[in-house]
């Protein structure tokens, strides 16, 4: 026995229990067991059993997950009972007795459909908690809550939580194909397994869901804006609609990708023109036949006339014309149409960053009431660093959705370490100007500028079937924070770090405050190593794997990078002024009018609008060159800190993740240094001047770079689209 006991205590040394339980499948619901006395004490007096008031799926999940955390913080079943001392009650407003309705009257008015009331109240001399909504989904998203804010070790004593979403539709874009490839994807295949649905439904579903709606996602469109005809079919609708079996108890509409000429392919009419009346037929026919098997499908994504894809402008049609015709589908079952702003013409642009702004601004006010206008963040392509897309304050009477990407098609896969929420949050705080001063982009698609009646906000996924669901994993955190931002546009991406690290590693502060300050200068850190001073889109191309600025042979000019820096002898940058593209009249005047001149424009964007020469002066009197070559070795010690930063947190990781992260740190260092080489040995040669004496010269020569390919870098579209 004492053998035993000896042998039970290395173990116990050798795995501390603090970090023994994380899982990295269980993304941020970890729910690990709260070993503090007082702050366990103080849970288990809030709050000793549990009253459901009434009876649906959504309440069953709510009762099911607090029940599994409760078990699992204090390693004790949650009971069940009607009255009591610390009693936990779920309910839907009109299921409770009238004298705790009117506990809560004042603030009902407070929340909308998706929101809940969490309070401490004393009913009958007991002290109970209350978890309550309109709907039953409120309930849902405020029992997560709860669960959340004792993960975080937050008080009880005295609950007073009232919230809301302030954006309606919070939805994931999963870029997945039907035989399972992921485009951009670094985490593996689809986790929907079409082959095997409708019968064989995966776990991985139901915590798929579970995920989202801890965090309010309330939608996911399972298919590729490339879109295959195929899952319009019945033989695929069939299978949508087990997906959408699983959701419904979550909150979560299931939504499909609209490949435009899908009427044509069908081989039903000789013709996609959305003008034509059995062309308009047959989308309604086909938005009654999902609707009749799944009565909550969410409705379409479609990208026309982008890349290849088909579209109304086949036919001389326009946006309107065929987003118009898809709403009318979808209508009479309160569906929506996110139409994607991704556009950019079959024939050669002066500027692909003017094309969005070109083709739909003339539209204003002329799409369907239950049309979206889905616009990325920025004019190009979720480059690590763009300017806000100008259509966010060239449309007021157009209700505009935000496109941010999960995924790292551009910020080196899920090798790296970047965290994208504070990307997130330096759009969303951004100035338009569409109705003066403060008119910030969050307040463009949350609608409150102009009294949007339809908001929404999607990401496109970074999910797979990786043990760890995103690959990387800090690479969940990207995820959380995105649901956390749809929710609450106005949140700050500090807050979501600190939240995301306590829910999924440990509360220790001496592990919370370096890593957060790690993930929130992880952004910042690619975007010197890779695109500095508003340099974008010189990655490699076709798979977007690493530098590639030398790039000219494709055949169209705005495919290649060297159309977007245009470095020469005399200087480097994309003219966006008058002189230029005039891409900058597309801001509302403050902005215009401040960026036209190098001097006034913020560095971080001198080279999206300005070629100027390799030695003008910057701020802090050296030469545009000289900065531009520090910026990168910047990148490249950021990194370097990171991974120390890193290294000095083994006592509060499991060892698994922590030598996961610490290896990936170490190819992110590596390819932090290839890009700087790469970039500085392709541009020196123009600018004909040294590299300053703090940057290390480039390992390897100019060819060496340029030679470099990899065939099978994952996450490129499939042959066959």
């Amino acid at each position: 026995m004492n053998q035993i006991k000896s042998i039970l205590l290395v173990l116990i040394c050798c795995f501390p229990l603090a970090t023994f339980s994380q899982n990295d499948y269980k993304l941020w619901l970890q729910y690990d067991s709260i070993e503090d006395s007082e702050l366990k004490q103080s849970y288990l007096d809030a709050f000793k059993a549990i009253n459901v008031m009434g009876n649906s799926p959504s309440l069953d999940v709510s009762h099911k997950e607090i029940s599994k955390a409760y078990h699992s913080f204090f390693n004790e079943e949650l009971k069940t009972a009607e009255s009591g001392d610390g009693l936990l009650i779920l309910a839907n407003i009109d299921q409770l007795p009238a004298n705790m309705r009117s506990d809560v009257k004042s603030d009902i008015e407070n929340i909308n459909s998706e929101g809940y009331i969490i309070m401490s109240l004393e009913q009958n001399g007991n002290k109970v908690i209350l978890i309550t909504a309109k709907t039953d989904i409120g309930v849902l998203y405020g029992s997560f809550r709860l669960i959340k804010e004792m993960q975080l070790h937050n008080d009880l004593s005295n609950l007073a939580i009232i919230d809301s979403p302030k954006i309606q539709k919070r939805v994931l874009n999963h870029w997945d194909n039907l035989d399972r490839t992921v485009e951009r994807g670094y985490a593996g295949f689809s986790i929907w397994d079409w082959h095997l649905l409708p019968e064989l439904i995966k776990p991985e579903y139901t915590d798929y869901a579970r995920a989202n709606a801890s965090i309010g996602i309330n939608g996911t469109v399972l298919t590729n804006v490339n879109a295959n005809s195929l899952i319009l079919t019945e033989q695929y609708i069939e299978k949508v609609k087990a997906l959408a079996e699983v959701f419904r108890p979550y909150g979560i509409q299931v939504y499909l990708t609209a490949r435009f000429s899908a009427p044509l392919e069908s081989g039903d009419v000789d013709t996609a023109d959305p003008l034509n009346a059995e062309v308009r037929q047959w989308w309604k026919d086909k938005a009654d036949e999902i609707y009749a098997e799944i009565p909550d499908f969410g409705g379409f994504l479609v990208k026309a006339n982008s890349e290849g894809q088909p579209g109304p402008n086949n036919y001389d049609r326009t946006h309107v014309d065929g987003a118009n015709m898809l709403a009318e589908a979808v209508a009479p079952h309160n569906g929506i149409v996110m139409w994607r702003a991704f556009v950019y013409s079959e024939d050669d642009p002066e500027d692909r960053a003017k094309q969005a702004y070109s083709e739909f601004v003339p539209f204003d006010g002329r799409f369907k009431e239950n049309v979206l206008v889905q616009v990325k963040n920025g004019p190009i392509d979720f480059q690590p660093r763009e300017p806000f897309h100008p259509v966010f304050g060239a449309m007021p009477n157009t209700p505009l959705m935000m496109e941010f990407q999960i995924t790292q098609e551009y910020l080196g896969f899920a090798s790296h370490l970047v965290f994208l929420p504070k990307l997130f949050e330096e759009t969303l705080e951004e100035d338009t100007y569409v109705n003066g001063e403060n008119s910030t982009v969050a307040k463009v698609i949350d609608g409150s500028l102009s009294n949007k009646k339809l908001t929404g906000m999607a990401g496109v996924a970074n999910i797979g079937t990786a043990k760890n669901w995103t690959g990387h994993p800090f690479g969940q955190s990207s995820w959380y924070g995105f649901g956390r931002l749809a929710w609450d546009p106005y949140m700050s991406s500090e807050e979501i770090a600190e939240e995301w690290l306590k829910m999924t590693f440990t509360n220790e502060e001496a592990f919370i405050y370096p890593v957060t300050d790690l993930m929130i200068k992880s952004r910042e850190a690619v975007v010197k190593y890779m695109t500095p001073l508003g340099l974008h889109h010189i990655m490699d191309t076709g798979h977007h794997y690493g530098p590639g600025p030398w790039v000219s042979n494709l055949s169209r000019p705005e495919w290649n990078p060297v159309y977007y820096h245009k470095a020469d002898e005399e200087g480097i940058g994309f003219d966006r002024t008058q002189s230029g593209s005039d891409a900058l009249s597309q801001y509302a005047n403050p902005i215009a009018e401040k960026y036209s001149s190098p001097e006034t424009t913020p560095e971080k964007y001198l080279l999206w609008f300005h070629h100027l020469p390799w030695d003008y002066e910057m701020d802090n009197g050296e030469t545009l060159w000289h900065n531009l070559a520090t910026t990168y070795q910047e990148g490249v010690e950021d990194v370097e800190e990171m991974v120390d930063t890193w290294n000095n947190m083994e006592e509060y990781v499991d060892k698994e993740r922590f030598e996961k992260v610490a290896m990936l740190l170490q190819i992110q260092l590596k390819e932090s240094k290839w890009w700087r080489d790469a970039c500085l040995s392709y541009f020196q040669q123009f600018s004909g001047m040294e590299i300053p004496e703090s940057v290390p010269q480039p390992e390897h020569d100019l060819e060496y770079y340029k030679s470099l390919e990899f065939p099978f870098a994952p996450g490129i579209r499939p042959s066959w689209e």
